[in-house]
């Protein structure tokens, strides 16, 4: 069930050879972001399945059925389905469950997502393989595009997920610190803590953690992935002496004759048991949730090769340790340690369940951001951490928020048990969800026929659900914990987005219409005053209301008004070439244009200095295209507002419609210290920049072969005029209230909950980074 790329066997293996040496640096790397959660599972896998269902049957059998369950789970899961199949789903590099999602709204038409438009299709990275097949149009496809409440079903199912993959961040520090500090309370090591000591030792050790999170994944990783290629040399190592020393028959039981045995010994107990087994395979989901810090190839190096047969070692062996000894079943990995080398491996235990929960937090880091692309979150400050690997981010408000929540569920659990039944329904669920998506992108993606998706979902489907039910059958043992992390953050996501999505309607009810500004002529009925105004929007079409508000309480607006709209479509990534539709609004004279800023889901719009020269050469080659191409009789009228062109560099830098002159204005070390002081105040990490001369870019319209037409001459002479004198964005400060007439519960959402996080996220002006000392802002009171 391979994607059709349209490349030959050949030609992938002489490319996986020549990428070879860049795929083992990043194996490398991955071990301490990726595998740090799911090489630590040995430290409380066997505890979970013998802690309460099958304390009446602690005997050798079923503890060989206990590790054929592992083995087989481990090469069912981790290995075939996501190094082998799910691996191969990836969104131009990036992996997870929104990944997935994006697949679908490209290909199969599933987006909810406003302002899309024709011209995104045609975006290179929109298209998957190079293919080039037509769209599905089985019964099924064409059934869930025309519900809409199917396409919102499957948002939600995304949203679940996400959801989940946030509550795991919570939850895997929790488990991992504690089973790693619970080694001093075994009986024979030599120091023994209370029970309140151990807590308060998980609590440093997960401060810690969380304030390394600023470094970054990249110096995170080379710190890190030592520790865990330690780690499992060290696991492996023990189990191997465990087999050989106390029950070498241990291989054996990779027979699936064992589980037989196993269930029909120990029944509903063994059922309800697979919620620890379940533990074994938690973490797994980074490996896709990860992919776009890594690549396929370097993740199935590391899996493969690497972390699978350390991890069936280890478990063998401790299997082997507890079928001789019953009785260390509660502390069975610190017990099945040889004496000698036991406070080395409790201290690397430590660092490893550190790494642990590190794959985890970064990879909601990275669901975070992409909800916020998606409209589903709100605004939060995202901080490039490397500046190699663009999708490796930080995100302050959410670090310290995980911190609170997982110290609180420390500290209110003190139990590995209790937390791992939370952490194994978050974990199966995500990967559930993952089965399901998975099936639509083989059929509808992959264009396979539908009995290839049917069978991958109903196979792992099938094993996961039994996992599934038995995780669940512990909700009231602390699984409720994840629940109620996942209703908490899909209540914030359903409200934000609810919000934004009325605000939005609100707008495009309430455009300003054409003829209105026809009628007011070229000066609009003010004073047009040297500038451009950048008035800034969430619609691609049509004038927003803000517009005519200001219009009318202000006496004058600049020579040169841009619309701009930033908005996100569902592909990972747009590139620099590709990112500007520019288009004109009204007739030449009256100097109305509008630019459309596109972006992925993991893009992260930057403080781009430069981009006032970009949006300027911009719209000088869309004014230069516009009077070359050759125009249809209605083109005329169809330009107004409706007419878009990609604007790349390459064009711009072959023939430039204006030639830019870069020259050190020598007044602006006279200027007034007072206006810096200002700057300082409203910019501080400019405040060094300002003591500098400021660079100065200086627009002529280029000389062209031929004759120009004068019309074209003049409004290019406009624009590098309004240039000259300066630019100011214009962005609307909303007030969202719900109208009279709604219920309590709309009441509720929008008034307290909406407005709450709408105060206390980013705001828009600080996340576009516009800078402060040209903004204007216009209140507007939106009723919904």
């Amino acid at each position: 069930m391979e994607p059709q790329t349209g490349t030959s066997t050949s030609q992938l293996g002489m490319q996986f050879f020549f990428l070879l040496p860049r795929n083992l640096l990043l194996a490398y790397q991955s071990f301490g972001v990726v595998y740090g959660d799911l090489s630590t599972s040995p430290l409380y896998v066997y505890r979970s399945v013998f802690a309460v269902a099958l304390q009446n049957h602690q005997n050798p059998e079923v503890i060989f059925g206990a590790f054929s369950l592992i083995f087989w789970a481990l090469t069912l899961i981790p290995l075939l389905k996501y190094t082998c199949i799910v691996l191969s789903a990836d969104d131009c590099g990036e992996g997870g469950t929104f990944a997935l999602y994006s697949l679908l709204c490209r290909h199969a038409k599933f987006s909810l997502l406003p302002n899309q438009q024709a011209a995104d299709e045609e975006l290179s990275s929109y298209k998957y393989g190079s293919s080039g097949h037509p769209p599905s149009s089985s019964s099924l496809h064409r059934f869930l595009e025309r519900h809409k409440k199917s396409r919102t079903t499957l948002l939600v199912v995304v949203l679940l997920g996400a959801s989940m993959v946030i509550g795991d961040g919570v939850i895997t520090p929790a488990i991992s610190v504690l089973s790693a500090v619970s080694a001093f309370q075994v009986k024979g090591v030599g120091v023994a803590l209370t029970h309140g000591q151990l807590v308060l030792l998980a609590c440093v050790v997960l401060v810690g953690l969380f304030a390394l999170q600023h470094f970054g994944t990249h110096r995170v990783a080379f710190v890190f992935a030592p520790v865990i290629i330690l780690w499992l040399v060290s696991i492996f190592s023990i189990g191997l002496y465990n087999i050989i020393r106390w029950n070498p028959k241990i291989v054996h039981a990779f027979s699936p004759h064992y589980i037989i045995k196993f269930f029909s010994e120990t029944r509903k107990e063994g059922w309800i048991s697979l919620g620890g087994v379940l533990l074994s395979i938690t973490g797994t989901e980074a490996m896709f949730a990860d992919l776009g810090h890594f690549t396929a190839s370097s993740i199935r190096l590391a899996f493969g090769f690497f972390v699978y047969p350390c991890l069936v070692i280890q478990y063998m062996g401790q299997a082997a340790y507890l079928s001789k000894n019953i009785t260390s079943i509660p502390d069975s990995f610190y017990k099945s340690i040889p004496e000698p080398i036991f406070w080395p491996v409790f201290a690397l235990a430590n660092l490893a369940a550190v790494v642990g929960s590190q794959a985890i937090i970064t990879a909601t880091f990275s669901i975070v951001k992409q909800c916020h692309a998606l409209g589903f979150f709100p605004r939060v400050k995202i901080v490039h951490t490397s500046k190699h690997m663009f999708g490796q981010i930080y995100i302050p408000e959410i670090n310290w928020i995980l911190m609170i929540l997982t110290l609180l569920i420390t500290v209110g659990f003190q139990d590995t048990t209790q937390v791992g039944n939370a952490y194994g329904l978050a974990c199966m669920t995500v990967m559930f969800i993952t089965t399901f998506l998975m099936g639509l992108v083989i059929t509808f993606v992959w264009q396979k026929n539908v009995i290839y998706g049917m069978s991958f979902l109903l196979f792992f489907g099938f094993i996961e659900g039994v996992y599934l039910s038995a995780a669940i059958r512990k909700a009231p043992q602390g699984g409720w914990v994840s629940l109620l992390l996942a209703c908490v953050f899909m209540f914030i996501m359903f409200v934000w987005h609810y919000g934004t999505r009325r605000k939005y309607k609100h707008d495009m009810h309430n455009k300003v219409q054409l003829k209105w500004l026809l009628n007011l002529g070229p000066s609009l009925g003010i004073v047009r005053v040297p500038g451009i105004g950048l008035i800034y929007s969430e619609l691609a079409t049509g004038i927003p209301s803000i517009f005519s508000h200001f219009v009318m309480n202000l006496p004058a607006f600049h020579n040169v008004l841009v619309f701009v709209c930033v908005k996100y479509v569902p592909v990972p990534f747009v590139s620099l070439d590709e990112r500007y539709l520019i288009g004109r609004v009204c007739p030449r004279p009256y100097r109305m244009y509008r630019c459309i800023m596109r972006y992925g889901y993991k893009d992260i719009p930057k403080d781009d200095e430069n981009f006032e020269n970009q949006l300027t050469q911009s719209i000088a080659e869309f004014i230069q295209m516009e009077a070359v191409e050759p125009q249809s009789p209605n083109s005329e009228a169809s330009s107004f507002d409706g007419r878009m062109a990609v604007i790349s560099s390459r064009s711009i830098e072959s023939r430039p419609a204006l030639i830019i002159s870069d020259h050190v204005d020598p007044t602006e070390n006279m200027k007034s210290s007072r206006l810096k002081i200002l700057r300082g105040w409203y910019d501080e990490e400019k405040a060094a920049e300002e003591m500098n001369p400021r660079r100065r870019v200086r627009f002529e319209v280029a000389p062209r072969n031929g004759d120009v037409d004068g019309g074209v001459r003049d409004e290019l002479l406009a624009l590098v005029e309004a240039k000259e004198a300066g630019v100011a964005y214009i962005t609307g400060f909303s007030y969202i209230k719900a109208r009279k007439a709604s219920s309590l519960l709309k009441k509720f959402v929008i008034d307290v909950v909406y407005s709450f996080l709408r105060k206390n996220c980013r705001r828009p002006a600080v996340a576009l980074h516009i800078p402060h000392i040209s903004l204007i802002e216009v209140g507007m009171m939106y009723y919904v």
